[in-house]
């Protein structure tokens, strides 16, 4: 730490979890550094048993499959150690105040361990790369055009910008493809597992549509619907600020009328 100056200990900390809802979600592997300001330093790391399935994309991402989580710890299990090295310390990550820290929070939660980090200073590293790196269609253009952008925000010279740019990306990278197909493919890794548009119902193994937030995030339709509670929620859901597209999916429902993909 030649530049960033601590006056207490610093834990940055990152997580590989079985998907992005904090509420539902769990950890699979937990890494961990504490940096005293003497400049001592302790590490911890280790693979994580969810005590549930751990789904394909999730394992695309970090590559950690059931099998690899069966015979290790429950977060439970290593919650001690791992709120003792929070103890008095400030925290950092990538993406952290937003997702890792609210996860661990929960997790924390479920085992027992009501952990305050209140006063906790948290620095976070993506978003000060957000802040200092601009990332909007002028910058692009310098990056992989090597040119300036006139007129920005006229859709003129943002349309012709943005082909121009398009063509550059596809020589600079070998893994972006050439073709249209297989380059729509590249930019949309997520088509065809939502059933709607706003992405608030998924398609599961057996073709059903499953919802992705709220109190049945997890459920199916067909389950929901089950329950005379579940088809209330439907009702209440009607009356709130869905998309047409949703609210058709919801009406459908109530008609006993149910979204499916052929598998």
């Amino acid at each position: 730490m030649k530049n960033l100056q601590l006056t207490r200990p610093l834990v940055v900390f990152d997580l590989e979890t079985t998907g992005v809802n904090v509420e539902r979600d769990r950890i699979v592997q937990i890494a961990m550094i504490r940096v005293d300001p003497s400049g001592l330093r302790s590490t911890f790391e280790t693979l994580v048993n969810p005590e549930q399935s751990i789904p394909p994309e999730a394992t695309a991402v970090h590559g950690i499959k059931d099998a690899d989580v069966q015979d290790q710890p429950t977060f439970a299990q290593i919650s001690g150690e791992v709120e003792e090295l929070l103890t008095d310390a400030d925290l950092a990550g990538f993406n952290s105040v937003n997702f890792d820290l609210p996860l661990l929070q929960a997790e924390l939660k479920r085992a027992g361990r009501e952990s305050d980090f209140k006063g906790v200073r948290h620095l976070d590293a993506m978003k000060i790369f957000h802040i200092m790196e601009r990332r909007d269609l002028t910058a692009a253009y310098r990056l992989y055009c090597d040119k300036d952008l006139t007129g920005a925000h006229n859709a003129l010279a943002d349309t012709e910008a943005t082909l121009e740019i398009l063509d550059a990306q596809i020589a600079r990278y070998d893994e972006v493809p050439g073709d249209v197909d297989a380059l729509h493919r590249f930019c949309n890794p997520d088509e065809g597992r939502y059933v709607d548009r706003n992405r608030k119902f998924l398609w599961n193994d057996s073709g059903e549509a499953v919802f992705t937030f709220g109190k049945y995030a997890g459920q199916s339709l067909n389950q929901v619907m089950a329950d005379a509670r579940g088809r209330g929620y439907l009702e209440w859901m009607l009356g709130k600020d869905f998309s047409e597209e949703i609210k058709g999916i919801l009406r459908d429902a109530l008609g006993g009328i149910f979204p499916r993909k052929e598998v």
